[in-house]
């Protein structure tokens, strides 16, 4: 992927860079980065409070995320609401801008209680904690956060929904519930992924004027078909299947075929040319009678066919000494690779396959569950969690690799450590077999000439897409499977290229 296809993707800031945008702009900002915040905040507020009346209840905490509140407070009393203000902390501790927005809070007839009562509410507003906490939360505030998710009403989180670890996602002890999250500057890594989507419920961003890029370079981009937009071309009425790339789908051992199925039947409808499936044994299965395009095969003689373009190895693989033997083949093979599962499993342990893996030329594509990084990285899953983005970029720099860790808010590292965050999909996807159709999609793009790194993304972009699609439908999210998905990723596939085809033509 060329770099600049990334300037039309979302930006995503770490809080280190959030913070060398707020010095760099702090001394001479005016009106006030607090007074923005509390604005853009207050603006959401009434979007959410529109054609209703009612008190509003904001919860301030000890540090600026709590002047963002009584900034808010403020302009939502001037706007004709009934506003009490929370606050716990001791004022003379506040920060300068915090302090003056408590004063004028005060000045106003504001009202502050030190508690959050239970009451009737209109909206509750939480401007308790921002990007700063880095410790789990306790004490009153705990209480506070336990309290409004209790309470069962909307609920604003200011910035980053409070209790929750923006570099990460992690839940901090107790994290806040929000409907929406009005995020300041630009967005947070740990907004998008692990507890990020459940707590921060849609999300706005407020630049607050200012020119992030100037300042910092982002962190990461949000993944959207900017990334692989110059794939998305119609086809040549002047083709045949040879045109579009041979695929190999390695696994299939005993008893797990319908694995390395699912992976070819997607790689066949993304639109691969040919579709092989290289089983360890093939007794009683020779075609797939919902698939009977596919071609089913001994592994070890697809290993040997000239004519493949792509190969994929571990959908159905297990961990036999025969799947050992499979995969330290096709690891020297010239050819671009995507590992999952098994293969994923038996490169964690055995130092010759990883090995082998590192040492690659030709693309190599890892798309591990957060169990099988924690194997590739000699941990448990819960430090894995604890820390996405880095572990995803440690296991592309240890081997060699780009690699997509699944799961809420997948990551994605490409080379050079460059990395997105695909917010495409819903929870009716975490069912079986729905990495085993990524994988055979990811593996149809490359053969039709993908490059590594748009394969990827577009890849995992597009598969979310087609499971939003399943939902919409009313396909889900209960009961959503892998099969179902299938067609989908095609009708969501030929979407994306007659979209792209429209925007070329208005442009």
């Amino acid at each position: 992927m060329h770099d600049s296809s990334f300037t039309q993707l979302a930006p995503i800031y770490a809080n280190a860079g959030i913070r060398r945008v707020e010095e760099h702009y702090l001394p001479g900002a005016s009106p006030k980065l607090m007074d923005r915040a509390g604005a853009a905040a207050s603006f959401e507020a009434l979007r959410m409070l529109a054609g209703r009346g009612g008190r509003v209840l904001v919860a301030c905490g000890p540090g600026n995320n709590g002047g963002d509140g009584f900034v808010v407070a403020r302009q939502l009393r001037q706007s004709g609401f009934d506003v009490v203000a929370a606050f716990a902390a001791d004022p003379a501790r506040l920060s300068a801008d915090a302090a003056q927005a408590y004063s004028a809070w005060r000045s106003t007839g504001g009202e502050i209680v030190s508690d959050l009562a239970a009451g009737t509410y209109a909206l509750l507003i939480d401007a308790i904690f921002g990007i700063g906490l880095m410790r789990p939360v306790q004490g009153i505030y705990a209480t506070w956060i336990k309290r409004m998710n209790a309470m069962g009403l909307p609920v604003l989180a200011i910035d980053v929904p409070s209790g929750l670890d923006s570099d990460t996602g992690r839940t901090l002890g107790v994290a806040v519930r929000a409907q929406h999250t009005a995020t300041m500057i630009a967005l947070k890594p740990g907004l998008l992924t692990l507890d990020g989507p459940d707590c921060c419920g849609s999300i706005s961003v407020h630049e607050l004027g200012l020119d992030c890029a100037a300042v910092a370079p982002p962190d990461a981009h949000v993944a959207g078909p900017a990334a692989y937009a110059r794939h998305l071309n119609p086809r040549l009425r002047n083709t045949h299947k040879g045109s579009h790339g041979s695929v190999a789908i390695i696994g299939g051992a005993p008893g797990m075929l319908g694995a390395a199925l699912l992976a070819a039947r997607a790689a066949l409808k993304i639109g691969a040319g040919r579709v092989y499936v290289g089983l360890q044994d093939t007794t009683g299965f020779p075609v797939d009678p919902a698939q009977p395009e596919l071609m089913l095969r001994a592994a070890l003689e697809l290993l040997a066919q000239p004519q493949i373009s792509v190969l994929a190895v571990g959908p159905g693989l297990g961990m036999s000494e025969t799947a050992a033997a499979l995969l330290r083949q096709a690891l020297v093979l010239p050819l671009p690779l995507v590992l999952d599962a098994d293969a994923l499993n038996l490169i964690a342990g055995s130092r010759a396959l990883a090995d082998l893996a590192a040492a690659r030329s030709a693309p190599t594509l890892f798309t591990p569950h957060p169990m099988e990084a924690a194997r590739l990285l000699g941990c448990d899953t819960a430090t894995v969690q604890a820390a996405r983005p880095a572990a995803t970029l440690e296991i592309a720099r240890r081997y060699n690799a780009r690699v997509v860790l699944k799961g809420c808010g997948s990551i994605l590292a490409l080379p050079g450590g460059s990395w997105l965050i695909n917010t495409s999909g819903n929870p009716g996807m975490g069912a079986a077999g729905m990495g085993d159709v990524l994988t055979g999609m990811i593996t149809g793009l490359l053969a039709q000439g993908w490059s590594a790194d748009a394969a990827l993304v577009g890849g995992v972009h597009l598969h979310g897409r087609a499971g939003d699609r399943l939902s919409t439908a009313g396909i889900g999210p209960n009961g959503m499977t892998a099969g179902e998905l299938i067609d989908a990723a095609r009708a969501e596939f030929n979407a994306a290229i007659a979209q792209h085809l429209r925007a070329d033509s208005n442009a």
